[in-house]
This record gives C-alpha cells, sequence and structure tokens, in this order.
C-alpha cells in the first residue's frame, strides 16, 4: 500500500520528525511505501509531491494540530491518528490502517 501523510505536533520540534521516521521505518518493516512530511518549527521538510499524492492509496495525518495545506488531499481517503500513537506505535498504526482499508474494499 502507498502512504503518505503528514506529522505535526504543537511544538513542531521532537515529536513531528520522530513519528515521520517510526512511520516510515515501519512502512519499510511491513512493506508498505510510506512517505510522511513533517510540519513543524522548521517549516515543511520532506513536502508531499502532487505526484505522490495523486499516486497514494491514503492519506495519513498524524498532527495534534491542524496541518497546513490540506486541501491538497482533497478526494483521498485521510486518515487521522494523534502524534504520540506513532511515535510509542508506529507499527501498530499502521497495521491497524491497511486492515480497516482492506476491509472497505
Amino acid at each position: 500500500m502507498k502512504i503518505v501523510g503528514v506529522t505535526s505536533c504543537i511544538a513542531g520540534l521532537a515529536h513531528t520528525p520522530m513519528a515521520a521516521k517510526a512511520l516510515e521505518k515501519a512502512g519499510a518493516k511491513l512493506g508498505h511505501d510510506v512517505r510522511m512530511e513533517q510540519q513543524g518549527a522548521m517549516g515543511k521538510v520532506n513536502e508531499i509531491t502532487e505526484g505522490e499524492i495523486k499516486s497514494a492509496d491514503l492519506v495519513l495525518i498524524a498532527a495534534d494540530k491542524v496541518v497546513e495545506d490540506e486541501d491538497r488531499f482533497a478526494g483521498k481517503q485521510i486518515v487521522r491518528v494523534k502524534i504520540g500513537q506513532c511515535v510509542s506505535n508506529a507499527e501498530g498504526v499502521l497495521k491497524k490502517i491497511v486492515e480497516a482499508m482492506e476491509k472497505r474494499k
């Protein structure tokens, strides 16, 4: 499954990159293509391209605040989770999301 998304915490310093890296690493382990954009104190890091959004199966928003430019995901299945869940259990989060998506097919 191809997943793109955004991580963003209130301060935008620690949890934002930690969650992005955890999700990408867990995705690779589970055989999924996961690409996360970080929105934090440094602005947007690893910004997702229009082509990546278009080819994605779903969008994962792992945030404790409103993310910028969310309208670019219009028409895509969006899953929202708290960022802390991704830091502590990224693999479990992805498994649950993929399982739910497969049931919808």
